[in-house]
């Protein structure tokens, strides 16, 4: 069998993946240490199915990151920022300052020049976004304050590879035979200029890209939603996040940066959550295969030449940024045990390094003596996070304090305090009213759509509506269906009704629905489905035009209410024994036998209630009377 075809590399990612992951999780290990473990077991230092082309897969596999930062931009929205501010502008400045100066200026006590020393720190300085966010994620972490404080340094982290990859091009330091010696090299159109050069093409491409956003991408996204075609719309959200990677490429920089600023000025778009559903799924295929891949590209038999400096580099920078981590935590009020999970989960070197050390490489700031050794270093330090994080919680915590708790509630978490109690999924003529009504009570609701004209004209009039199919279990998801009590499902089609009603019973079953139907047909299906609360879109009204008549004819309003409301319970009463048999000859006579036996309670109601007219309120009076317009 030919071991380098694709279909059998394929294979034995996906079967390390299967195999390794589910293993690690029953371990309470997480599953990216599994996905780490699976390419050690496939890489070259094992059974040796993973050679040299690891790196080709690595490459690939970067696309997870870059998703990754894409949906990551898109949880963004300015509210959030503004909310997090403190901690991003404090705590993220100071980590990144603090920790970059502590290792550059240990660089520089090892002999590097300092362009090279500086340009390290700023690499070193950066924490694993993929590794943290999802391990806490699994552990339920991302609500305590360590969770939130960590989200914050890796949100500064990520922004501030814009400024670190607009000055790396002024590091420069060694001459051009570097990186082709090595050969790393990659023609990108800003090879030819000169470093300020670089750096202005730098900022004007980010500009690009932030007005492009704003300017061009919403409409684009608002015709292709017009076609309600899902896999063109997919298609046009890979397509963005693929295209603005290359152009990225194309002038030297970061991917995952370009991907990360589409996804914040995505943020407010009233498609940000069907991109970030759309996304999701290639986001974690990829971003297994990133961790399988670093996990392969783990250079054993480097590290058996040079044990002692690969794993004394490993433990003196996670020391260096435990200690500044701990230190900085402590100035900003974290508790102890909060400190802790706040310093373990961010002390490791994070998947930007391996980008910013070829980068650096490319632009010969770093010779490939350093680049080598540091990428063992940190492929190793990252594949300790998800065991140290185990330890820390199981060995250290309960020593040192309570353990986290999940519910903390020492900081407000942001994610939570932004989900709102009601969801409604269609914002038709029905789900219209229903929203306006809780608008006006002061219940807040999030509104969902996937009539991208609708959505754009509601907007326009003060609703914050979002674009997407609300019967798929990730939108749902990510309109915060696991923290939300109620959802009203009023969407038009009867079909997308019932496939909705049983994503939610399958995923969210401890929402409340509240059903649209259409008539009573409509009903039925519902019924069937187990729903309680179903709510025909014209009984009420026919029953409000058929009052009015009565009210015309001089019928008296109390005995008009009355009877509207005989037949209105009546009616329901019936409907659930009607949906069991609603087809065949069966239903048309026990339709017939409840309409006469209907009949026959309202008479009965009729005569008992009866009374003779009082003066002035003969027939003629009561005609003008309900032809009196409404004060």
């Amino acid at each position: 069998m030919d071991q380098q075809s694709l279909l059998f590399q394929a294979m034995v990612y996906l079967a390390a993946a299967v195999v390794m992951v589910p293993l690690a999780k029953k371990l309470g290990l997480g599953s990216v240490l599994g996905y780490l473990l699976a390419g050690v077991v496939i890489g070259p230092a094992v059974t040796g199915f993973i050679g040299n082309e690891g790196q080709d897969i690595m490459h690939f596999a970067e696309f997870g990151v870059v998703m990754m930062l894409f949906i990551i931009g898109l949880e963004l929205e300015p509210k959030r920022l503004w909310k997090l501010r403190k901690s991003i502008a404090g705590l993220g400045t100071l980590q990144v300052l603090a920790t970059g100066l502590a290792i550059a200026g240990l660089a520089m006590a090892f002999g590097l020049p300092w362009k090279q020393a500086l340009a390290l720190g700023m690499i070193m300085s950066l924490s694993s976004t993929a590794i943290v966010l999802q391990t806490l994620n699994e552990k339920g972490l991302m609500n305590t304050a360590a969770g939130q404080s960590s989200f914050s340094v890796l949100l500064f982290q990520d922004i501030a590879v814009i400024p670190m990859l607009a000055l790396f091009p002024l590091l420069v330091n060694l001459p051009d035979t570097t990186a082709t010696e090595s050969g790393h090299t990659q023609a990108t159109l800003v090879d030819h200029l000169s470093g300020w050069g670089k750096t202005l093409v730098v900022l004007v491409t980010v500009g690009m890209i932030i007005l492009s956003g704003r300017f061009l991408v919403r409409p684009l996204f608002r015709v292709i939603a017009a076609t309600k075609l899902r896999e063109i719309f997919t298609a046009t959200a890979l397509l963005l996040v693929i295209g603005i990677a290359v152009l990225m490429m194309q002038v030297g920089l970061s991917p995952a940066l370009g991907a990360f600023l589409a996804g914040v000025v995505l943020a407010d778009s009233e498609y940000r959550h069907e991109l970030e559903s759309d996304i999701e799924p290639f986001k974690g295929l990829l971003l297994g295969l990133f961790f399988i891949a670093v996990g392969a590209s783990i250079d054993f038999q480097l590290i058996v030449q040079e044990p002692g400096f690969i794993v004394g580099a490993v433990l003196v920078l996670m020391a260096i940024k435990g200690i500044v981590l701990i230190v900085l935590g402590k100035t900003f009020g974290l508790k102890r045990d909060q400190n802790l999970q706040f310093a373990v989960s961010l002390c490791q070197i994070g998947e930007f390094a391996f980008v910013l050390l070829s980068f650096s490489l490319q632009q010969h700031i770093l010779p490939a003596s350093v680049t080598d050794r540091l990428v063992a270093v940190v492929a190793i330090s990252m594949a300790l996070t998800p065991l140290m994080m185990l330890m820390n919680e199981q060995l250290v915590l309960p020593f040192v304090g309570a353990r986290i708790r999940q519910h903390d509630n020492q900081r407000e978490a942001d994610a939570i305090e932004e989900r709102n109690p009601v969801i409604v999924a269609g914002f038709g003529h029905f789900g219209n009213t229903v929203g306006r009504f809780l608008r006006a009570n002061g219940v807040k609701a999030t509104y969902l759509d996937n009539d991208s004209d609708r959505v754009e004209l509601l907007r326009k009039m003060g609703f914050k509506i979002h674009y997407g199919d609300a019967s798929r279990y990730d939108l749902l998801q990510a309109a915060g269906a696991e923290h939300a009590k109620v959802i009203v499902i009023a969407i038009d089609s009867p079909e997308k009704r019932l496939e909705m009603i049983e994503t939610v019973k399958k995923h969210f079953s401890h929402l409340h629905m509240f059903v649209r139907a259409r008539n009573r047909y409509d009903a039925y299906d519902l019924m069937n489905a187990g729903m309680l609360h179903v709510y025909r879109e014209t009984i009420d009204t026919s029953l409000r035009l058929g009052q009015d008549v009565l009210s015309f004819l001089g019928y008296r309003a109390y005995k008009v209410h009355r009877a509207a409301q005989t037949f209105l319970k009546y009616d329901e009463q019936v409907l659930k024994e009607l949906a069991s048999i609603r087809d065949g000859d069966e239903y048309i006579i026990a339709s017939r036998s409840h309409m006469e036996e209907l009949d026959r309670l309202l008479q009965a109601d009729q005569q008992k209630q009866f009374t003779e007219l009082e003066s002035g309120w003969g027939e003629e009076s009561l005609i003008a009377e309900a032809n009196k317009p409404s004060p």
